[in-house]
């Protein structure tokens, strides 16, 4: 790519065709196979087996892993569009949390029969951030390898799944004790599969985020009050336009983030975590204004609404608090100031 292109594509992140086709045809097989009684089918726990089977023999894995570790080498932006569509039907699969962990399994070099256990017999490798010894780990009650930030070493721990902890977004959560057995890698090689996991739960959450502005304008146009649809009613029309932007810019800042997580990794800085913030707060706000669009009837179990909202809820949290994931954007705008003085 010419300097010029390549200046041009450090500004400009609109889709290519290739990746257009990509996204249309993980929505196609998401709108088929994922219906909103497969979502609930699969509650409490919020994974489906056969599902993840099924996507397995679409090899979404070995597109993520690099051709080194007999993978497709697929980019983050790639990964990011398929992991959208999978938020877009809240699909019970641990996408997010398995492709940034199978990555990051490559890039240290791990034993390669624990790849292809994860690669090609579907086996559940999860992310596990945090400081202290026993965490919360997401996709952690369908786990059987948690890579986890320990000290100043990336560790790996295994074995069997835990007990689902219980929560209101009906994710596979579970406790794990992270110890420092089995080191493989340094503290810099965890901040880089940080980087990538908080870019593909962005893009879930931007899924879902959408599904709930979905889900809400079609209501809007259908619901008639005072002889007319509701959507055509300012106090309807403008929070689901806020919605609606807000979506799309997180959209197109996690877009922006896998890019230069692909390209100019040295310059990616904070750009992972505020692409995780506002995606979990663009997510929230638009399951929230989905459920006043609905009135009474968005607050209960039959709307799908609140299937979107739980769910975008509970993987912003597990993103991280938002209070630490601030003051740590904070410190990269501060020590890039110091450095440009």
């Amino acid at each position: 790519m010419s300097t010029d292109l390549f200046e041009l594509r450090r500004n400009d992140f609109t889709l290519d065709d290739e990746q257009v086709a990509l996204q249309d045809s993980f929505r196609a097989y998401f709108e088929k196979t994922v219906p909103a009684s497969r979502v609930r089918a699969a509650e409490p726990l919020g994974f489906d087996r056969v599902l993840w089977d099924e996507m397995q023999e679409r090899a979404i894995v070995e597109m993520a892993l690099p051709e080194t570790a007999n993978g497709d080498g697929a980019g983050l932006v790639e990964l990011a569009l398929v992991v959208e569509e999978a938020g877009r039907r809240a699909a019970p699969v641990p996408l997010p949390d398995v492709l940034a962990a199978v990555r990051g399994l490559a890039q240290v070099g791990a034993d390669a029969d624990l790849i292809a256990q994860i690669r090609d017999n579907g086996a559940i490798a999860t992310v596990a951030p945090g400081i202290t010894e026993r965490r919360l780990v997401p996709s952690g009650a369908i786990a059987s390898s948690v890579l986890a930030p320990r000290g100043d070493s990336l560790v790996l721990v295994e074995g069997d799944p835990r007990p689902l902890a219980p929560n209101l977004g009906s994710s596979p959560l579970g406790w794990w004790h992270i110890t420092d057995a089995n080191p493989l890698g340094t503290h810099a090689d965890w901040a880089l599969i940080e980087r990538e996991w908080h870019v593909l739960t962005a893009a879930e959450l931007v899924g879902l985020g959408q599904a709930a502005v979905d889900l809400a304008v079609q209501y809007a146009k259908e619901r008639i009050a005072f002889g007319v649809p509701i959507g055509s009613l300012q106090a309807i029309a403008h929070p689901l336009v806020n919605a609606a932007n807000c979506v799309d810019a997180a959209r197109r800042l996690v877009w922006r983030a896998a890019w230069f997580c692909d390209n100019e990794p040295e310059l990616v800085d904070a750009l992972s975590l505020c692409a995780v913030l506002a995606a979990g707060d663009a997510a929230e706000q638009a399951g929230a204004t989905a459920i006043h669009t609905q009135g009474g009837f968005g607050v209960t179990l039959e709307s799908d609404v609140q299937l979107f909202y739980r769910r975008a809820k509970a993987r912003a949290v597990m993103a991280g608090d938002r209070r630490s994931l601030l003051r740590r954007v904070t410190g990269h705008a501060l020590r890039k100031a110091a450095s440009a003085r």
